[in-house]
């Protein structure tokens, strides 16, 4: 229509605006949704107070952060929880006849309306297009490999359109490209497997520890070798290992007291410098010798106590036998020192020299000087025990180690009849008399009373106080010391030990209340040794005990120079199904100087040793460090064999002595 004037716009002004605030007591700023023209044009209420802009008055109305004319600050911040709401008749316009976003549907358009021109590129995604509506025609001369790189079922690619190089031993590789597999980390693989393995047997005392697909034997003992196929094959319980040796028979009778061995050629002294002081002596000192050894051992006799009429004599030494099977080492020998006999009132060490050091002492009686037997005061020390380890030093830590054990006698005591408890048996013997010691036995020392110390794992209990009684045998669980409430007691005897796995035809005479060494009678006996010390006859010092002894006997095999020609073979292990390669780990010490492959030969049967295939070995490092044992690798192929799945492996050495530690057997 026409108009008199300027036409009118085609705008129209939206309704105001309603911005919500809550006040707080300490904010003073608020920011409005859209922009005001003016602090006229809004209309500000604090709890419907109607509030009155402009500088110095309420309000005034500047620009946001973002350079916007919407922010109000406020002259006081508003109280706390106060309502606030702003009206903003503002700036937001709408010109008439305009089309809304997104206002438009499909039925205001024509058919075919929209052309390509009015499509923004890439536009069209897969969604918006129907499954299988993209023909050959349609695609491009090629596909770009970018858009091959999410392909994942064999169902979107038919194979016989793809191409590969021809040659069999090329393969796709994770980039995409062709070549031959790399196969070296297989052995190094397998090479790491087989020595967890071994260092997990030596580690768990396992005999065959068995893999997936093989087997390790570190010859924990001789379930794993099959001794019925194998010859000259030596096997050394105490080290868990073979050897190639060559030997001839040869008779030992090595007799051993504190300083003194009587073959020097099988054996070395232990010394005696002072009394509670010593090391002991070493049998087959070479590691020359293997077989059965017959021992003989007595313990030490106690001292003699104070007075009593002659009746207070100390405990004779126990003995202890036993044919010995397991040597293929050496042995220390340890002789038990005697008992010493009552010096008036002047303190008697103990007997340190069975065990090599103190044992447990607190309160009142540390003052003695206490070791294997127990101390005494003023009366008779307990003696010492004789024994024969496998380890450097007997301790209580070694016991699985100890070969045999002949307790010590106890020491006599103060008063009538206080006669010491001799050593020796299942159970030391018991002191007699008031306040005295009990034998140790198999599982426990002596038990004590009148406040003495009871016996403990390889040693005596100390008799009480500076007054006192008899101190307690050594012996595998020592006796108790001598107690004092009044008469003052003897100590027990220290009990024997013959329990070695390794021990038959044992003898652990039971202990008693005698004077006289156990077994005294046998042909073996050396005079002077074992017995306890005699009491004065009135009030004066006892006679110390004598020192024990030890003797060894038997026709043993000495190894000769040279080294036997020996075969080593498995038991057979069952594979899950036929093996077609095998390979072998060797843990093997030199003892000579052997050649791989020459001296040592392994070989691989996968049909029970009906036929056995060489492995040639390469040396591959040593387990630990650089030397000790070394590490044997080889590998060899058995599909050539009859087909089998009982698996044997077979070490064929001569010429040089070596030991084997171990082996492990892997099959694919």
């Amino acid at each position: 229509m026409a108009y008199i004037g300027k036409e009118p716009a085609q705008i129209k002004r939206d309704l105001a605006e309603k911005d919500t605030f809550t006040g707080n007591g300490s904010t003073t700023a608020f920011d409005l949704s859209n922009d005001a023209l003016s602090d006229t044009t809004i209309q500000v209420f604090v709890d419907n107070v109607r509030q009155e802009p402009g500088s110095g008055k309420s309000f005034t109305l500047g620009e946001d952060g973002s350079g916007n004319l919407r922010r109000i600050t406020f002259t006081a911040a508003p109280d706390n929880n106060a309502d606030i709401y702003v009206i903003n008749e503002g700036t937001k316009n709408s010109v008439l006849n305009t089309v809304s976003d997104g206002s438009v549907n499909t039925a205001k358009l024509g058919a075919d309306a929209v052309t390509g021109a009015k499509m923004a590129d890439d536009a069209v995604n897969s969604e918006h297009l129907t499954d299988g509506s993209v023909d050959n025609v349609h695609l491009a001369g090629s596909i770009a490999d970018s858009k091959l790189s999410t392909l994942t079922t064999s169902g979107k690619v038919n194979v016989s359109a793809l191409s590969a190089p021809g040659s069999t031993s090329l393969f796709l590789r994770g980039d995409r490209s062709y070549a031959a597999i790399d196969v070296s980390g297989i052995d190094k693989n397998a090479f790491n497997i087989s020595l967890l393995g071994f260092k997990m047997a030596v580690n768990e005392g396992l005999t065959v520890f068995n893999l997936v697909d093989g087997i390790v034997d570190e010859f924990h003992d001789e379930s794993g070798t099959d001794e019925s196929e194998g010859s000259n094959d030596v096997y050394c319980a105490t080290n868990d290992l073979y050897q190639n040796l060559a030997f001839s028979p040869v008779s030992v009778s090595a007799g051993f007291t504190l300083t003194t061995v009587t073959e020097a050629d099988t054996s070395v002294a232990g010394t005696n410098p002072a009394h509670a002081e010593g090391t002991p002596a070493t049998f087959n000192a070479a590691e020359g010798m293997t077989g059965n050894l017959v021992i003989s051992a007595w313990g030490a006799g106690g001292g003699g106590g104070y007075g009593g009429g002659a009746s207070t004599p100390g405990g004779g030494g126990g003995f202890a036998g036993a044919t010995y099977a397991g040597i293929c080492g050496e042995l220390k020998v340890g002789v038990g020192e005697k008992g010493g006999g009552s010096q008036g009132n002047n303190s008697t060490a103990a007997n340190k020299y069975a065990l090599f050091g103190d044992h447990p002492m607190t309160g009142p009686m540390a003052q003695a000087n206490t070791g294997g037997g127990g101390g005494a005061g003023s009366y008779a020390a307990g003696a010492g025990l004789s024994y024969v380890s496998e380890e450097t030093a007997i301790s209580q830590s070694s016991v699985p180690a100890i070969v045999i054990i002949a307790g010590g006698g106890g020491g006599g005591g103060g008063h009538q009849s206080s006669h010491g408890g001799s050593g020796g048996g299942t159970t030391g013997g018991d002191a007699t008399g008031t306040n005295a010691g009990e034998g140790g036995s198999q599982t426990a020392g002596g038990s004590a009373s009148g406040g003495a110390q009871a016996g403990g794992l390889l040693y005596g209990g100390v008799a009480k106080g500076t007054q006192n009684g008899g101190g307690g045998g050594a012996g595998y669980y020592g006796g108790a010391g001598g107690g004092h409430s009044g008469p003052h007691g003897a100590g027990g005897g220290g009990s024997g030990y013959v329990g070695n796995p390794q021990n038959s035809s044992t003898t652990n005479d039971a202990g008693s209340s005698t004077q006289t060494a156990q077994n005294k009678p046998s042909p073996l006996y050396v005079a002077c040794t074992a017995e306890g010390g005699a009491a004065p006859s009135g009030n004066g010092s006892g006679v110390h005990g004598e020192d024990g002894y030890i003797l060894m006997t038997g026709t043993l095999q000495a190894i000769g120079a040279c080294a036997a020609t020996t075969n080593i073979v498995s038991t057979a292990f069952a594979a899950g199904t036929v093996p077609t390669t095998s390979r072998i780990v060797v843990f093997e010490e030199d003892i000579q100087s052997p050649t791989l492959n020459t001296d040592i030969i392994a070989s691989i049967s996968r049909n029970a040793g009906g036929n056995y295939t060489t492995a040639t070995l390469s040396d591959s490092g040593y387990v630990t460090g650089a030397s000790g044992q070394r590490i044997l690798t080889g590998q060899a192929t058995i599909s050539g064999q009859p087909s089998g799945q009982s698996m044997r492996w077979k070490l064929a050495l001569a010429n040089n002595k070596v030991k084997i530690h171990g082996v492990s057997l892997q099959w694919a």
